[in-house]
C-alpha cells in the first residue's frame, strides 16, 4: 500500500473509514461512505475517476482489505488486513514521531527483567534475600510516607511514562487482529489434516472425538485463554479502571493529546471489544470444528480429496500419451447456470399460487380405549374426585354416560378428566358394543372441546366399586 501511486489517498481513506473509528463495515455501508469521500475529494480537484465499489474491488485484490461473511449477518463484512494495519500504524509513527530512547522504557524493561528473573528462580535462598530487600524498601517508604514526604514523578516524566503505556496499551489491542488470524489459520490447518490424513482415526480426530477442543488447547489457545481470564477478572478490571479514573484526573494528563486521552478514558473499554470479538472466533471455530467432525462431514471432504488426488494421478500417468486438443469421447456438462435474455424471463403471479385459507372444521375425534390406557398411564388424574362425582350423580340416577357426569360437573382437568371417566367406566362400567358418545368440555385456555367416546353407563348396583 506504501508503494501505490496514490498511496497518502489510499492510506488517508482506508484510516478514515475502518480504523479510526469502526474496524468492520458492511460492504452497503461501506460503499456507501466511500462515494461520499470520493465525491468530496472530486470537489477539490483530486482526480479519482473511479466509482466506489471499483476502488473497494481493486484494494480487496491487492490485500488492502479483507471480505467475511460472519454467521448470521445479512451482508458480508469489510476490514483491514493487518497488512494494512501495519502501514498505517507505521504512517502514524512517522506523523507523531518520538523518542524511544526514554526513561520509562528503560524502566519497564528493566522491571520486566528482574520480574522474570525472579519468577524464575529456583534458589530458595536468592529468593528469600530478594523478598527481604523488598521488605526494606517498602519498609523505607513507609517511613518516608509517615513523616509527611511522597516522592511522585514530576509532569514532564510523567507524561512521558503515560504516553508509553498508552502506546503499549495501542499495540495490544491491535495484536487481537493477529490473534484472531492466527485462530483462523489453526482451524485451517485442523480441518486439512483431518482431510488429509487417510487413517479412519488421526491424531486430531481422536482428540475431536474424545472432546477435547483442539483450537483453545493449541498453544495460542492457551495464551488467549489465560489473557481473557486475566482481562475479565473482576478484581483485575476494578484495579484497571480505577487507575485510568486516578491517572486521566492528574493534571499532566491534561497535556495527552485527544487520540491519547480518548484512548485512555475506553481503555478497558476498547480491549473488552475486540477481545471480546476474538473470544467470539475462537468459540466459532471450536462449535464449527466439532460439527465438522461430529455430522461425519469430514468423511465426504476425504473421499472428494481422494478421488482428485487419484484423477490428477491418472492424468499425470497420460500426459506424454494424450496431447491437450484430443478428443477422448466424453462430454463434461458445465454444472453452471446458463445465462438468458431478459426476454425469456416469465413474470410470476403470485395469485396464480395463492392456496385457499379457509379451514373445514373437523368433527370430534375419537379416543379407542387402548389410546386411553396410555394416557392414563402417562398421565396424574384426580381418580378420587372424579369417583365422587359419579357416585354423586348415581345417587339421584339409576345410571349415568360420562356425557351425563361431563354435564353435571366440569372437566376440571380437560381432556386429563374425559380420559379418567373412560378408565373408570371401562374398570367398573357397562360399555354398550360399537356404539360412541360425544362428549364436550372446556380446556384450560378457555375453548371449547369435542370427542367421540365409547358409550359407556355407570350403573347404581355398580356404586359401591366406586370407593
Amino acid at each position: 500500500m506504501l508503494a501505490a501511486d496514490n498511496a497518502p489517498m489510499v492510506a488517508a481513506l482506508l484510516q478514515g473509514l475502518l480504523f479510526d473509528a469502526e474496524r468492520q463495515l458492511p460492504a452497503s455501508l461501506l460503499h456507501e461512505r466511500l462515494a461520499r469521500e470520493l465525491e468530496e475529494l472530486r470537489a477539490h480537484g483530486h482526480d479519482l475517476p473511479r466509482t466506489a465499489q471499483a476502488y473497494v474491488a481493486e484494494w480487496l485484490a491487492a490485500g488492502w482489505l479483507e471480505r467475511r461473511f460472519p454467521a448470521a449477518a445479512s451482508e458480508e463484512q469489510y476490514e483491514l488486513s493487518t497488512q494494512a494495519i501495519v502501514a498505517l500504524r507505521f504512517l502514524a509513527t512517522l506523523d507523531n514521531s518520538r523518542s524511544v530512547a526514554t526513561e520509562s522504557r528503560l524502566a519497564l524493561v528493566i522491571q520486566q527483567l528482574v520480574q522474570l528473573a525472579r519468577q524464575t528462580d529456583t534458589d530458595p535462598h536468592s529468593r528469600l534475600t530478594e523478598l527481604l530487600a523488598e521488605r526494606e524498601r517498602i519498609d523505607a517508604e513507609i517511613a518516608t510516607v509517615n513523616e509527611g514526604r511522597v516522592d511522585v514523578l514530576d509532569d514532564t516524566r510523567a507524561l512521558e511514562r503515560a504516553r508509553e503505556i498508552v502506546a503499549l496499551a495501542d499495540e495490544l489491542a491491535e495484536d487481537f487482529r493477529h490473534v484472531r488470524d492466527e485462530f483462523q489459520r489453526l482451524d485451517r490447518d485442523f480441518r486439512e489434516r483431518i482431510i488429509d490424513d487417510e487413517r479412519q482415526r488421526g491424531e486430531v480426530l481422536e482428540a475431536l472425538f474424545a472432546g477435547v477442543d483442539v483450537i483453545a488447547e493449541s498453544e495460542s489457545g492457551r495464551s488467549f485463554d489465560a489473557f481473557w481470564r486475566l482481562l475479565t477478572d473482576p478484581e483485575q478490571s476494578g484495579q484497571l479502571e480505577a487507575a485510568v479514573d486516578a491517572v486521566t484526573g492528574r493534571p499532566f494528563a491534561s497535556r495527552l493529546d485527544r487520540r491519547e486521552r480518548g484512548f485512555l478514558l475506553h481503555l478497558t473499554r476498547t480491549l473488552l471489544d475486540r477481545g471480546g470479538h476474538v473470544h467470539d472466533v475462537l468459540q466459532h471455530f471450536a462449535r464449527s470444528l466439532k460439527g465438522f467432525v461430529q455430522s461425519r462431514a469430514y468423511l465426504e471432504q476425504r473421499r472428494l480429496h481422494q478421488l482428485l488426488k487419484q484423477a490428477q494421478a491418472d492424468a499425470l500417468k497420460l500426459r506424454d500419451q494424450v496431447r491437450g486438443n484430443r478428443e477422448i469421447g466424453y462430454t463434461l456438462a458445465l454444472s453452471s447456470a446458463r445465462l438468458h435474455s431478459l426476454a425469456r424471463w416469465r413474470l410470476d403471479d403470485p395469485r396464480a399460487s395463492q392456496v385457499d385459507g379457509s379451514v373445514a372444521r373437523a368433527g370430534a375425534a375419537a379416543i379407542t380405549l387402548d389410546g386411553i390406557g396410555e394416557l392414563v398411564a402417562q398421565s396424574e388424574i384426580d381418580f378420587r374426585t372424579l369417583k365422587q362425582r359419579v357416585r354423586a350423580l348415581l345417587d339421584e340416577h339409576a345410571q349415568c354416560s360420562i356425557g351425563n357426569v361431563l354435564d353435571h360437573y366440569p372437566a376440571e382437568q380437560g381432556l386429563g378428566s374425559v380420559v379418567g371417566y373412560v378408565a373408570l367406566g371401562s374398570r367398573h362400567g357397562t360399555q354398550v358394543s360399537h356404539q360412541f358418545e360425544a362428549v364436550t368440555w372446556r380446556g384450560g385456555d378457555g375453548c371449547e372441546r369435542h370427542a367421540r367416546i365409547p358409550l359407556i353407563y355407570f350403573l347404581r348396583d355398580n356404586r359401591d366399586e366406586l370407593v
